[in-house]
């Protein structure tokens, strides 16, 4: 029970600092939208793999919740099939670049990780969040889909990167290095 309780807390944890970001995002950058959730710098697609990254399940079902509520309530209130895709892809890709970083045999500790293996790992959701949210609008006749993929790709990336390195800086600036363990 205990486990459950944990669990469900980290899912709404997850969705609360994702729709945190969402609202930190459209107050500092909104002049930089190419088009709804497609900005040049997008803060909520490092709180997504951050998420995944040390919730894994529970962030993935956290930000999907919390997507569903944005695509329905907000930003596509009109498109519901738009808004039902759009939250499972928001979810999914995270998802899918964590299973990948495990499945390298890396390992998902954001301490763990090299500077540079941190860099990869965010490029590479940065590649697949844009390009499958981009499959799914030329599925459904979206227009302009190079310069929204290219917008999109340097949006992610510039997000994830302020977010995982922002992260990985508390880390270390907040937790006790091995000096303070010997005391």
């Amino acid at each position: 029970m205990r486990q459950l309780q944990f669990e469900c807390t980290l899912v709404a944890g997850t969705a609360i600092l994702f729709l945190a970001t969402i609202l930190l995002n459209e107050v500092l950058f909104t002049h930089l939208e190419f088009a709804p959730g497609i900005n040049m710098i997008y803060l909520p697609a490092g709180v997504r793999l951050l998420s995944v990254l040390l919730f894994a399940e529970a962030g993935a079902i956290g930000l999907l919740l919390a997507s569903w509520g944005i695509c329905f309530f907000y930003m596509f209130p009109d498109a519901p099939l738009r808004s039902f895709i759009g939250g499972i892809l928001s979810a999914l890709a995270p998802y899918l670049a964590y299973r990948a970083l495990l499945a390298s045999g890396i390992g998902a500790s954001l301490r763990g990780m090299s500077g540079q293996r941190l860099f990869c790992f965010a490029l590479l959701f940065s590649v697949m969040s844009p390009a499958m949210h981009h499959v799914w609008f030329a599925l459904t006749g979206g227009q302009d889909l190079w310069h929204g993929f290219v917008v999109m790709f340097i949006g992610d990336l510039a997000g994830t990167l302020i977010v995982l390195y922002g992260a990985r800086l508390a880390l270390n600036v907040f937790s006790p290095g091995p000096m303070a363990r010997r005391r």
